[in-house]
Formats: C-alpha cells, sequence, structure tokens
C-alpha cells in the first residue's frame, strides 16, 4: 500500500465510520523557519534548493493525539525526494507534480508544540519543492490545534516574530509617578539576535535592552510623538520630539514603522547573567510640553550614566502606564526562546515619596491574544518578576493573570536627583534642527 494510497484510505475510512476528520493546513509563511544552513529566504520553503537547509514548521496540539502529515505544494520541474523528522520519527517522500504529498502517520504523546524538520535528499529539477502548507488530520476527538492561520495585517511576519509579552504594574492609588525605577537581568542562553528586553515602559515611551546583532547590543531610549504616523517625515514641525541632551556616545535620530517619535541608543556591551538599572522621569513644563530622561546604571557601578532626555510637545502630564514587556523583532529568529528578569520596581511620586511596585498584570500582543502563538509567559519566578517568549516551549501562562511579587527587603533607591539633573542640563545638547 502506497503512502500515498494510505493517507486517502484513512481519511475516507474516517469519514464512513462517522469519525471526524479535523484538518489544520498550517501555512510555511507564518509557521515555518530557516533552523539549519546559511543564505537564502528565511520564511517558507518556496525556492528550496539546498539539501544542508533545514525548513521547520512549528505547530501545537492540545492534548496527546494521533496525526497524520501531508505537505501540500508543487515540485515545478522534475521529480523529488524529502525527509521530514517529528517526535523522533522519520518520513520520506516522493514528490511529483503539484497536490497533497502525504508523509505518514505520526502519535503525539502530549499536548504541546511539535516541530517538523524537513530536508531535502535528491532532486532532478531545481529546487525540492515549493511548499505553501503543511497539512495535519487527527481522527483523535476535540484536538485544536494552535499556529498563525492568516497573514491578515501581515500577521505571518509578526507571528514569526513571536508573541511579545508585558508586565503591567500597579500604581498605588493617589499617587503621581514622576520617576520609575527596574532592574533587568537576561539569563544565559536566553538572548537570540533581535530581542528587545523593555524594562521603563511608559504611556509615550520605552526604554531597556536590544540584541542587535552577533556584535553589537544597545541600550535604547525613545519617546513617541504625538502625531499619529508610522513614517517620522509626516510629522508636523510643532509636534515633533526634540532632544535637549544625550549622554556620552548616544546616537540620536527618528523612528518609524510602529509609530513614530525620537530616538537614541548606546552601543553597549553588556551581558546575560548582569543586572542592570534603569531610571527614568517624567517632568511637564509650563510652555505646554514634557520632558523625558532616561539614565542606565552598568551591572557593578554606582555611576548613572544619562541616555538623553528628549521634549515631547502638546504633553502635560507624569508618568502613566508603567510596564515592561519583552519581544523579538527578528522574524527569522523567532523559533528561538528569550527570557527577561525584572526586579525590585519602584515609583517615586511627585511628593518624594517612594512606593514598591509590587504587582502587575500580564498581556501579549494580536499574536498571543488570538493563541496564533502559545510559547508565552509571565510571572514571578524566585521572587521577581519575568517574562518568556519564544522556543515554541509547553504551559503557557493564561493572559490577564495578576502577579505579585514579595517585598524585595531592600530599601528605596538612593539616588542623588540634584546631581542627575545637573548631568542632564550640562551634557550634550541636540543639534539644532
Amino acid at each position: 500500500m502506497t503512502t500515498r494510497f494510505l493517507f486517502c484510505w484513512v481519511a475516507a475510512a474516517a469519514v464512513l465510520h462517522g469519525v471526524p476528520l479535523r484538518a489544520a493546513d498550517v501555512p510555511f509563511g507564518g509557521n515555518s523557519f530557516l533552523t539549519a544552513g546559511e543564505g537564502g529566504r528565511r520564511r517558507g520553503a518556496d525556492a528550496w534548493s539546498q539539501s544542508d537547509r533545514i525548513v521547520s514548521v512549528f505547530f501545537r496540539v492540545d492534548r496527546a493525539a494521533d496525526l497524520e502529515l501531508a505537505l501540500k505544494g508543487s515540485v515545478p520541474d522534475g521529480e523529488s525526494r524529502i525527509r521530514a523528522t517529528a517526535e523522533g520519527q522519520i518520513f520520506t517522500a516522493a514528490l511529483k507534480g503539484s497536490g497533497l504529498f502525504p508523509l505518514g502517520p505520526l502519535r503525539v504523546e502530549k499536548a504541546g508544540y511539535v516541530r517538523v524538520d524537513l530536508q531535502g535528499m535528491e532532486r532532478s529539477g531545481p529546487v525540492f519543492a515549493e511548499l505553501s502548507d503543511l497539512v495535519v488530520t487527527t481522527k483523535t476527538e476535540g484536538t485544536q490545534f494552535s499556529y498563525v492561520k492568516d497573514n491578515e495585517g501581515n500577521r505571518f511576519y509578526w507571528g514569526r516574530r513571536g508573541p511579545s509579552v508585558h508586565l503591567g504594574y500597579r500604581i498605588p492609588e493617589g499617587s503621581t509617578a514622576e520617576w520609575f525605577y527596574n532592574e533587568l537581568t537576561v539569563p544565559e542562553g536566553m538572548d537570540p539576535e533581535g530581542s528587545y528586553y523593555m524594562a521603563n515602559g511608559f504611556g509615550e515611551g520605552y526604554f531597556g535592552m536590544q540584541v542587535n546583532g552577533p556584535a553589537e547590543r544597545r541600550i535604547l531610549f525613545s519617546v513617541w510623538s504625538p502625531f499619529s504616523t508610522d513614517n517620522p517625515k509626516e510629522i508636523p514641525e510643532d509636534q515633533r520630539v526634540t532632544m535637549l541632551a544625550k549622554g556620552k556616545d548616544v546616537r540620536a535620530g527618528e523612528f518609524g514603522g510602529e509609530g513614530s517619535g525620537g530616538q537614541s541608543f548606546l552601543v553597549f556591551p553588556w551581558k546575560t547573567g548582569g543586572t542592570y538599572r534603569f531610571l527614568n522621569r517624567a517632568k511637564p513644563a509650563a510652555s505646554g510640553h514634557t520632558v523625558y530622561t532616561g539614565w542606565f546604571q552598568e551591572a557593578g557601578s554606582t555611576e548613572w550614566r544619562l541616555i538623553a532626555s528628549f521634549r515631547r510637545p502638546k504633553t502635560d502630564k507624569h508618568l502613566t502606564g508603567l510596564h515592561s514587556f519583552l519581544e523579538g523583532f527578528s522574524d527569522g529568529n523567532g523559533w528561538r526562546g528569550r527570557e527577561g528578569r525584572y526586579a525590585n520596581q519602584w515609583m517615586r511620586d511627585t511628593a518624594g515619596q517612594w512606593h514598591e511596585l509590587r504587582d502587575a498584570r500580564f498581556t501579549g500582543d494580536d499574536i498571543a491574544q488570538r493563541g496564533y502563538r502559545m510559547d508565552r509567559a509571565g510571572g514571578v519566578n524566585e521572587g521577581v518578576f519575568f517574562l518568556r517568549n519564544g522556543g515554541f516551549f509547553e504551559n503557557p501562562v493564561p493572559l490577564n493573570s495578576r502577579f505579585t511579587r514579595p517585598a524585595s527587603g531592600q530599601a528605596a533607591p538612593v539616588i542623588d536627583f540634584a546631581e542627575l539633573e545637573g548631568v542632564a542640563a550640562g551634557f550634550e545638547p541636540a543639534p539644532a534642527r
């Protein structure tokens, strides 16, 4: 009995016996990654020609299940042989023409993500195949599949980046936040390229650490313009965020793509395992704008480094919406896991009183909310808040969960605010426009 005939026979038998055969067409565009081999396109298998490349497709089942796997696509010229590996089982398939190419049955023993690795073995044409979907069917009643299902709003891109996750900190009732302090540690091995560990978020911007390349890491501080656009060139002059000052070696400019505004960053070789401190302030000014300033402290140092001070027009407020987040901004690395640990959060109000922030709510972006990616978690571990995403791990944490960390047992931060203000006032002013 051929594999193709077996697949069709199983489907027909299921229908004849009244057993529901649930199908999931898992698009390569939003669920596959180049996990081995170099060069070429970094998504899907639409120009798959080199045998050293492994294309991996990921989907999740919510229970133990008996599955049938097949590939949908075509071989434009000639014929090919490929190898597929899933759950330790190896399949080989001959591909020719177009349509559905069965791989075979697969038993999954528990809920979680299934990874299917595809590798070319032989081909007579220019490519092994041009594949669009991994087709998964099951007779296991009630089975639910999770994967990036559509490309509306460019969800294939956002889904491949992985789910963005956040911690929103509760500010004590009746207090107004002027300063926000946080400590951030990235565990060893949880720092793939294209990661952003955002420590000090607020209603108008964000401040944290990035992995920008194999040899470059940054401390990034940005403030959005009050004018809503993804193109900074469209911002009217009277709604532009302007830089008042920046620290030594800090680079400044504009950003776009996810809103627009003023951006600053320091190229800095932060390391996993080290604890870094972030401090930012919002101070309304009499002329109808607010000044946002960020300082950074290296692990093991007592000196605060100025990153930048921005003036945001048409704004009259202190800090609101204090939060942290974790995201991947490289869609080619969305299959790799990352984690950030956020500790010892404090807020200083406009009366000069410090408040320890111990309560947080866990939320996620559109990809997380739709259940398209379930590799997301947040909570309290070893007395500190944490966020985790990517890597297709199991045991997702429910969105909107609320957590309380234990008191740190530490006194409020001891900071010479007058000195910080003097430093900011005396540093490099922004170049004139």
